[in-house]
């Protein structure tokens, strides 16, 4: 039987729910989160990845900062085969990237189909929105900010239907954050 790729949102949000501050790449309170315990959760989760999955801004914002970047993290995200969904994009130049003009939901079902390691959005809000309406998640993985910012770009974006979630799991870290893992309820 072939292992069917999941596919699962990773992200880190502020307790009054932002991925991102009022202005693009306004990231500082990841700052409130990141600590020793959410490094090594993170470089766990990269043993995961098989693609990591993103929508234009995401993409140029990562590729702009992770190849730049030096350590074992920054290896990871400059080696990992990534897909951008961009219909405006000229090209996709970071390593190991590929460029999708065509339907994101489309092609995500068609890549969840295949045998191998997992599908990750990390941001993509607008991305995510997209595959959230198809019902493709497989899982959510969030990272709660101990911060209300008050004002930012939300990750679950308003309209659609609502959709009811199992937990999987609950660890609140030293740093005041907390880390949900969710399922879709079937």
């Amino acid at each position: 039987m072939l292992n069917m790729r999941k596919l699962i949102l990773w992200n880190v949000q502020t307790l009054d729910g932002y991925f991102e501050g009022a202005k693009p790449w306004d990231l500082d309170f990841h700052n409130a989160a990141w600590g020793e315990e959410l490094e090594q959760l993170s470089l766990d989760q990269a043993k995961e990845v098989g693609t990591l999955l993103y929508g234009r801004a995401t993409y140029e914002g990562m590729q702009s900062y992770w190849t730049t970047a030096t350590g074992a993290t920054a290896e990871f995200m400059n080696s990992v085969p990534k897909i951008v969904f961009s219909r405006t994009l000229a090209s996709a130049t970071w390593n190991n990237s590929r460029l999708v003009r065509g339907d994101a939901a489309d092609e995500v079902a068609s890549l969840k189909r295949e045998e191998g390691k997992d599908l990750f959005v990390f941001g993509s809000a607008k991305l995510s929105d997209s595959l959230m309406q198809r019902g493709l998640f497989d899982e959510y993985r969030l990272c709660i900010a101990p911060i209300v910012l008050r004002n930012g770009v939300p990750l679950f974006k308003s309209g659609g239907e609502a959709q009811n979630l199992t937990l999987l799991e609950s660890r609140a870290l030293a740093t005041g954050a907390v880390i949900l893992r969710y399922a879709p309820k079937a």
